[in-house]
């Protein structure tokens, strides 16, 4: 087993920075991701790396500053190999829409579960499993066809024994 245990997709940081975890109420949650990814319990991917990176808003800021050293390289003969395997699932399945499929091959989606699959990690999500859907292609359904783990964020910091703790300074 080669990298982090867990595999973070670009929507773990964007709805926990627009949503739950903001930086200026849970600083401790963007600090305990640069403890994990410190010790090599979690990573993410080039790819999603630069679909963060397109935002020009705080979380962009962190990505660069505080936590690119933890997005790894896709470039790799054997990603590629697993790549092109599910592509070639989406292009043949009669379930998704050609819009679905198109969206799909042009975001870090099968990147990520491509490097999960020929690394053993588990692929970290905030999307779910939907055996019914055509309009997109959730990352579940594309693990669950190629054998790879998923869970998402809460599911891992329960995994990892993660306590996101306030200060009594700031009940004060």
């Amino acid at each position: 087993m080669g990298g982090a245990q867990y595999l973070l997709d670009a929507n773990v940081f964007i709805e926990a920075s627009r949503r739950y975890y903001a930086f200026d109420l849970a600083p401790a949650f963007w600090n305990v991701l640069i403890s994990l990814a410190r010790n090599g319990k979690i990573q993410s991917i080039d790819r999603v790396q630069n679909e963060i990176l397109r935002g020009d808003d705080d979380l962009a800021a962190w990505v660069d500053n505080e936590f690119s050293g933890a997005f790894v390289s896709t470039n790799d003969e054997s990603v590629i190999e697993a790549y092109r395997a599910i592509i070639a699932w989406v292009q043949s399945s009669n379930q998704y829409s050609d819009a679905a499929k198109r969206q799909f091959a042009e975001g870090a989606d099968g990147w990520l579960v491509a490097y999960a699959k020929q690394n053993g990690c588990k692929v970290v999500t905030q999307e779910t499993l939907n055996q019914n859907i055509r309009n997109r292609i959730p990352i579940p359904n594309v693990c669950q066809a190629f054998g790879v783990s998923f869970v998402d964020t809460f599911r891992m910091l329960r995994d990892l024994e993660v306590k996101l703790s306030v200060s009594q300074e700031s009940l004060a």
